[in-house]
């Protein structure tokens, strides 16, 4: 049972049980019948509204890039403040995840046609690479690169 189902359960004005018995019961720590969450100030609101402004414009900023936008646009605010606010938007830093060199499955693999041979100096020519870097264009009098 999750603690909102729980938190239901707790009856505020039961004459038998008293408040510390049921949350007792329920496993529940009293102060959490209490809480009540702070409202988002003024200030946090208009930051996450330029916040937003900046991810739509560049949604790669993660966290310290974002606190250093907004220290530059005037704004007192640090690094954890920026997270915790990014954190609270939902929004997350669009970037190169691991493991991006891993082939797909779907490609095909060539085998590496040398393993196992062993090249010396008595077998020369086995093995050969050819690279051209320039040719002669028929009918001119210059090289191609």
């Amino acid at each position: 049972m999750s603690l909102a189902d729980r938190l239901a359960l707790v009856d505020h004005d039961e004459p038998v049980l008293s408040m510390v018995a049921q949350c007792r019961l329920l496993r529940v720590a009293r102060s959490t019948l209490y809480y009540r969450p702070a409202p988002v100030s003024a200030d946090d609101l208009a930051m996450m509204r330029r916040m937003d402004e900046l991810y739509l414009v560049c949604p790669f900023y993660g966290s310290r890039r974002m606190a250093a936008v907004l220290r530059r646009d005037g704004w007192a605010v640090n690094r954890k403040r920026a997270k915790r606010l990014t954190r609270v938007m939902g929004l997350a830093a669009i970037y190169q995840k691991p493991n991006t060199s891993r082939g797909h499955p779907g490609h095909k693999v060539y085998p590496y046609l040398l393993r196992g041979l062993v090249i010396g100096p008595a077998e020369p020519g086995v093995v050969r690479g050819h690279h051209v870097t320039s040719r002669w264009r028929r009918g001119s009098s210059i090289w191609w690169r």
